[in-house]
C-alpha cells in the first residue's frame, strides 16, 4: 500500500498518559500503522503536548499535509489529515445562511 492512501485513511489519537511510580507523564499517538510516547512537557499546556505527540507520529510516517485536529467526548484528541493534493473532501456541511430552502 503506497504512502498516501495509508496517511488518508488513518486518524491519529492521542491520551494522556498519568505518572507511575517509575514514570512520569506522558502523552501517546496511536494509529493503524503504528504509535510513539513521548514524556510530557510541562513547558506546553495540554492541547500543544497532544499536538506534538501527534505531529512527531506523522514525521514518524512520513504523512504529509495539513493536520485537523479537535477533543474526543472521553479523553484526548483526534487529528485527520488533508493532504494538499486531496481531491475532494468526505463530505462538506454548509453553515445555515448557505443552506437553500
Amino acid at each position: 500500500m503506497d504512502t498516501y492512501k495509508t496517511m488518508i485513511l488513518q486518524a491519529i489519537e492521542t491520551k494522556f498518559i498519568g505518572p507511575t511510580n517509575v514514570k512520569g507523564s506522558r502523552v501517546k499517538a496511536i494509529a493503524q500503522a503504528g504509535s510513539l510516547t513521548l514524556h510530557w512537557d510541562h513547558r506546553l499546556n495540554s492541547e500543544d503536548n497532544h499536538i506534538a505527540a501527534a505531529k512527531a507520529l506523522a514525521n514518524k510516517m512520513q504523512w504529509a499535509g495539513n493536520w485537523y485536529g479537535g477533543g474526543l467526548a472521553n479523553s484526548g484528541y483526534a487529528f485527520v489529515c488533508a493532504p494538499h493534493r486531496f481531491p475532494d473532501p468526505a463530505f462538506t456541511v454548509q453553515e445555515e445562511s448557505e443552506k437553500v430552502s
